[in-house]
């Protein structure tokens, strides 16, 4: 199967809660931020990394890989929502359309964010019910609630946060790109091999790999803020700019940053390369996935 973002959502869709009661107004928030669209990249990546160590029989049972997929979607989701509000970058609209304070009020898209941060977990632990006492599954939510936290992605938002307005040095620009974009990615792979009961090896080199495709996809978001199509990525160009904000492309340049992101996604194709698998045909696709972020264009 050739995953598309509908495939995706197909499968996601089906956790996110009805907008009724008296909290309607929150879920309908939190529902209009989830269903605003994209590339669903990550739990993608994470039915990819669950697929590619799973006997094709039970590659498609959704139990287990289901909520979780649904889980990263949600944090990367709140994520975006709370980088939009007034106090971190402003922005007005989100993939062409109104960001969900602009459309709710900041108070409700605050509150969108927590609620969609706290039901990902609510969701993701309905997978001990199905297989009580599963070591995958345990460390699969470890990681969920690890990489996105403190030492993670919210860790690389407040670095990020505090350097608006100055200079990067290298450390703290690989800091937040690390923390910031490559940690949802790392756990999106590293959760999707361990549902499917890879080896601590192998989850320890998708890591590694889902960490340079992190990067790459970092900066190639930083070109196109500065030389991308409007209409495409759904937002305005040199939002960094405004925001008073140094990124890989306004230091190094654009044509040092596509060689990086070049380099990167080599590197994630040579490391995913030597792993085996019981699906190559999966794996092909995940390589496939990656050399896509090179040439994206929104």
């Amino acid at each position: 199967m050739e995953y598309n973002s509908s495939d995706i959502e197909k499968i996601i869709y089906k956790y996110i809660p009805t907008a009724k009661g008296y909290q309607q107004e929150l879920l309908a928030a939190m529902d209009y931020a989830f269903k605003a669209g994209g590339k669903r990249l990550r739990p993608m990546m994470m039915k990819l990394c669950y697929d590619m160590f799973t006997d094709m029989d039970e590659a498609y049972d959704e139990t287990v890989i289901g909520p979780f997929m649904a889980a990263i979607e949600m944090i990367h989701t709140y994520s975006l929502i709370h980088d939009d509000l007034p106090a971190l970058d402003n922005d007005d609209l989100r993939r062409g359309r109104p960001t969900v304070h602009v459309k709710f009020g900041e108070d409700v898209a605050i509150l969108a964010g927590d609620g969609l941060l706290n039901y990902a977990y609510e969701t993701a632990a309905k997978a001990f019910l199905v297989k009580p006492g599963d070591l995958g599954i345990e460390k699969a939510f470890v990681t969920l609630t690890g990489k996105p936290g403190i030492y993670g992605m919210v860790g690389g938002q407040a670095l990020d946060v505090s350097m608006t307005g100055k200079k990067l040095t290298n450390d703290q620009m690989e800091f937040i790109y690390l923390n910031k974009t490559s940690a949802l990615i790392e756990c999106s792979m590293m959760v999707g091999a361990y549902l499917a009961g890879a080896s601590e090896d192998i989850v320890k080199k998708l890591e590694e790999a889902a960490r340079a495709v992190g990067m790459a996809f970092q900066v190639q978001d930083d070109i196109l803020d500065i030389k991308g199509d409007e209409e495409k990525i759904g937002k305005p160009l040199h939002s960094d700019e405004k925001n008073d904000k140094y990124t890989y492309a306004t230091i190094y340049g654009i044509e040092a940053a596509e060689k990086y992101v070049k380099e990167m996604s080599d590197k994630a194709n040579k490391i995913i390369s030597s792993i085996e698998v019981k699906n190559n045909e999966v794996k092909d696709k995940l390589t496939r996935l990656i050399n896509s972020l090179i040439d994206r264009d929104r």
